[in-house]
Formats: C-alpha cells, structure tokens, sequence
C-alpha cells in the first residue's frame, strides 16, 4: 500500500512544479495580451500573435495526455493561468481556455479519435459548440450529420469542431468533425468578448463515424471509451466539472482587473480633486466589498478542484451531491463577478463611459459571458435544493 502513495504524492509533486512553472510562462504574457486587446476587438478573434504564445507556453497541452506530448496538469493550476490571462484579455483566457479543455475531452473519447485529432500534430487544435443543434441520422458505422452552431469560440485557430447532437433515442452526444466537413460563418458582432471569434460553424451531410462521438452518459458515469486504469486520475474527473468553469472561471480575472483599474483611477483623480475621492467612504467602501467579493470566489472554485482531484487520486469517486453543489457554485462565478464590475463600472465617472474605456471593455466581457447557458444558476440552485431533499438528479451534466 505504501509505496503505491509513494509513487502518486510523487507525480502530484512533479505535476505541482510544471503547473508552476507553466503558470508564470503564462503570467509573464499578461503584458502582450494586454498590448493587442485593442486588436483581439477589431478583428472580432484572438489575434495569431496570442495563439502562438500560449502554445509555445505549453497552454494547449495542459490538459493532454502525456502520451499525446500533453502535460496532464492538474485543472487547479490550468484555472489558475486561465484566470491570469483574463486579467489581461478575457477574449483570450475565454477562447484559448474553451480550445485548450477540448484535449480533455478528446482524451475521454475513443483512442482512434486521438489518433485522428494527434496522429500527425500534438498541436492540433479543436473548437466546439455543445448545443444540441444536430441533425443526426444513424446510418452503418455512424451518422449523417448536419446542422448550425453558434458560439465556437477560437474557431478560425482550429482544425476541428466538436459538436452537439441528439440522436433519435433522446440521447446527446457530441460530434467530433474536421474542417474539411464544415465551414465557419463569421457571424460574431458581440457587445462584447469581441475576442472571442465565437462565429457559426455549418455542416452539410458529413458522415461520423461512431468512434468519433462521445457520449454524455460516459461523461457523467466515468464509462469513457478513451480512459483505462492506466489513465492519470485527472481523466476520472467528469467531463463536466472542467467545461463548465471554462465558460466561468475568466471572469474572476477580468474583475480582478476591473478592480485594479478602479483603484488606480480612484488614486490618480485624488490627489487633484477637491472632493478626494480616495478618502470617500463610499468609493472605500465599495473597493472593500470588490475585494472580499474576489477573494470569496477563487478559494471555492480551487478547493472544488482540489478535493476532487484529491478523491481521483485515491482511487475513489466524486460523491454526485458534491458535483451537483459544485456545479452550482461554478455558475454563479458569473453573477458574482458581474456585481463586483456593476458596482466599480457605476461609479467609475465620466471617462469610463467612452467607447475604448478600461473598465467599461470589462463590463461588457462578463455581461456577455452571462449570456451563455452553462452560467445561468437558476436549474442549478433547484437541481441542489431538490436532490438535498431526496429527489432523483435532473442534471447530468455535472
């Protein structure tokens, strides 16, 4: 028993140093990021530039199997250099975050899938849009596949799309399909995440074969085709509990920011006002509230992650009242960053109202994160309540 916990404190301890190490990689291009928000903007994408950084950061391969040249980090630090890049650009942390947790997900899925997305290229990289817009036709070996998606985040940067569908037994599945069976609409003029380059993505009778989808049912009961007991704990996790803190997690970091821009722009108008506004008890106030607001929101995401990574590791599984709580507290990320945003936007004075304006390019980032599905928290709060009450779980997609 004892040389068995050797080995795993072992590989979590080298897991440790390179999630460390690739965190200040990533850390140290928060200024090139910064410099081409303006960019990312104007041509609606993550700019080439910023793609190329995060991969020769190793970001793409965080979450890859190592037998894939992927790094098999723990989802702690992953979250963690996801929440340092939206400090910077949160276009960028909630593109390149969204393409980088597809590697897990490939992972789960059958191994000619890996062999299909890396066989020729470990730097292969894949879009998604998990809406069940498919029109799926079961045929020999498959499907026949057709249909739009909205929201495929950094899809022009991808040479693959995994996609939603519902089969005509009600059961979903996504779809894995390469570029030459689909083509991208550039459909993305946003208010905001203007970054993201989350256009349409439109697919005409292609055939998929069956190895090439994945099915929810294995995501949530951890009966993946691609995962053996080989396979590191961290593809135990389900499916799930990474994506949805994908579409969340950045907007800790873009509030983090919003934060440090209000504060900074409080300390420059004081020292030439009259009304010294850092000496407010209001504008105190509210920083206070900002801050604790922050620092309430990354410790629960992390320590989430931490102890599922924990149980993963020991051999045991996620209780599902835990991931039905956890997958709750993930959606409310958003909720709780945009009061933080909300309340310094308000009150940021006329500057900030200026198109071009800071604080005003956070505010319309998590506004617009709001809008996406995984972050309303409504059925999540009434899925808890419900099961803690002893009813059956609604939601499997936690």
């Amino acid at each position: 028993g004892n040389t068995m916990n050797q080995v795993v404190d072992n590989k979590a301890l080298d897991a440790r140093d390179e999630g460390a190490e690739m965190l200040a990689r990533v850390e140290a291009l928060q200024p090139l990021f910064r410099e081409n928000a303006e960019r990312a903007r104007s041509e609606r994408k993550v700019p080439e530039e910023n793609i190329v950084a995060l991969r020769d950061a190793g970001f793409f391969l965080a979450l890859q199997p190592a037998r894939w040249g992927g790094y098999e980090l723990d989802p702690q630090y992953f979250f963690r250099m996801q929440m340092a890049i939206a400090e910077a650009c949160m276009s960028t942390a909630w593109a390149g975050g969204i393409v980088s947790v597809h590697a897990f997900q490939i992972a789960l899925m059958d191994p000619r899938s890996q062999e299909d997305v890396w066989g020729e290229d470990i730097h292969t990289r894949v879009s998604s849009s998990y809406a069940p817009m498919g029109k799926v036709e079961p045929v020999e070996g498959g499907f026949q596949f057709s249909g739009r998606w909205g929201w495929s985040s950094g899809c022009d940067h991808c040479t693959w799309a995994l996609l939603g569908g519902i089969l005509p037994d009600g059961t979903y599945r996504t779809f894995l399909v390469p570029r030459s069976d689909y083509r991208i609409e550039d459909t993305w003029h946003s208010m905001g995440l203007q970054g993201t380059g989350s256009n349409d993505i439109v697919v005409e009778n292609a055939y998929v074969p069956d190895y090439r989808t994945h099915k929810q049912s294995d995501g949530f009961e951890g009966t993946n085709p691609g995962v053996t007991a080989d396979s590191a704990p961290l593809y135990h996790m389900p499916w799930a509990q990474l994506f949805i803190r994908v579409v969340s997690t950045p907007a800790i970091g873009a509030a983090r920011d919003a934060l440090a821009l209000y504060t900074k722009m409080v300390q420059g108008k004081a020292s030439g006002d009259i009304t010294k506004l850092a000496g407010d008890q209001g504008t105190q106030h509210r920083i206070a509230v900002a801050r604790n607001s922050i620092e309430e929101m990354s410790p629960v995401m992390l320590a989430n992650v931490e102890s599922m990574m924990d149980r993963l590791r020991s051999g045991e599984d996620i209780a599902l009242q835990d991931r039905i709580l956890y997958r709750y507290q993930a959606s409310l990320v958003i909720e709780k960053s945009m009061e933080v945003v909300d309340a310094l936007f308000s009150s940021a004075g006329g500057s900030s109202v200026f198109t071009g304006s800071e604080i005003q390019q956070r505010f319309l980032d998590i506004h617009t994160a709001r809008a996406h599905v995984a972050n309303n928290p409504t059925s999540f709060a009434r899925n808890l309540g419900a099961v803690s009450l002893g009813a059956d779980n609604a939601d499997f997609f936690v």
